[in-house]
């Protein structure tokens, strides 16, 4: 990942990313108290704006906190940290913590001031390299907490299965839960069994992926089927076709998993219409207005 960009936001104030500071009774730091959210930026305008917030304002009710902004708030610090940063392709990280209290309580939890920082960063663009060859993915077993639908800050389960991958210089680490599917470290896993692309439901275990809703969309776009559906892992091995989605991936093939090649281990027909018309989607939107 490139370096951020130099201005950020913190509790109402534009300011150097280099002079931002939290109290470190923040619990935010001490516990990962808080949720956040990353959304892409293309052309200076906010990606699937309203999904992003809805799943911010979703994962900080479900560890009861309220949003501290509405949407025309939110869009206003959006619209003031792009422009301050230049415009452009870029992502946005935003994130809200309960905040700083005296002393260290697990509970009860304390009504006291949000803690509300967002900061901006170059967009990260695939390589040739991962367009024409696609990525290598490793799996193991998922090992993370029960509540997965929620964007927290506590992230070091998904760090260190990240990092099972770095260490196998692979992409992603594709995760498997009593002999299933559920999604990767930082990425939702598609896969296409039998002609039809597939991607686990929706449930605790699994983030509901803002850029999985864009990959169904242009599934619909280029008449590609699709299905919500349990994948064992016996089948995503045998898939024809396997894809990892996020933000800051748009979707990528895969093409090996394991050190065995994927289908035919170079990415798929079905990967390159979709991947093609997102392409095509985004200089679409771009032309129109986001607020």
């Amino acid at each position: 990942m490139a370096d951020p960009f130099p201005t950020c936001y913190l509790n109402g104030e534009y300011l150097p990313l280099a002079q931002a500071r939290i109290s470190p009774l923040d619990r935010g730091f001490l516990y990962g108290d808080g949720a956040y959210e990353v959304m892409p930026v293309y052309g200076g305008r906010p990606f699937r704006l309203e999904a992003h917030c809805a799943r911010f304002t979703r994962s900080l009710g479900e560890i009861r906190m309220a949003d501290p902004h509405d949407r025309t708030e939110w869009c206003d610090i959006f619209a003031a940290l792009i422009a301050r940063n230049g415009g452009g392709d870029q992502y946005i990280y935003w994130q809200v913590t309960r905040g700083a209290e005296r002393g260290r309580n697990h509970a009860p939890l304390p009504n006291i001031p949000r803690t509300v920082f967002a900061f901006c960063a170059p967009l990260p663009v695939a390589a040739p390299a991962v367009l024409e060859h696609g990525v290598a993915c490793v799996t193991t077993e998922d090992t993370r907490w029960a509540r997965c639908d929620i964007k927290s800050l506590t992230l070091l389960a998904n760090v260190l299965l990240r990092q099972l991958a770095v260490d196998a210089d692979a992409a992603e680490t594709i995760l498997l839960r009593n002999g299933e599917l559920t999604e990767a470290s930082a990425s939702t896993v598609h896969a296409v069994i039998g002609g039809e692309l597939r991607t686990p439901p929706n449930s605790c275990k699994i983030l509901p992926g803002t850029t999985r809703g864009v990959v169904e969309e242009l599934a619909a776009r280029t008449g590609v089927r699709y299905c919500a559906a349990v994948i064992g892992e016996t089948e995503l091995r045998s898939a024809e076709e396997i894809w990892i989605s996020a933000a800051t991936r748009e979707v990528q093939p895969v093409t090996r998993l394991d050190g065995r090649p994927v289908g035919a281990g170079r990415p798929g027909a079905l990967w390159r219409r979709v991947y093609d018309e997102f392409q095509r989607w985004k200089q679409e939107l771009q032309h129109q207005p986001w607020r």
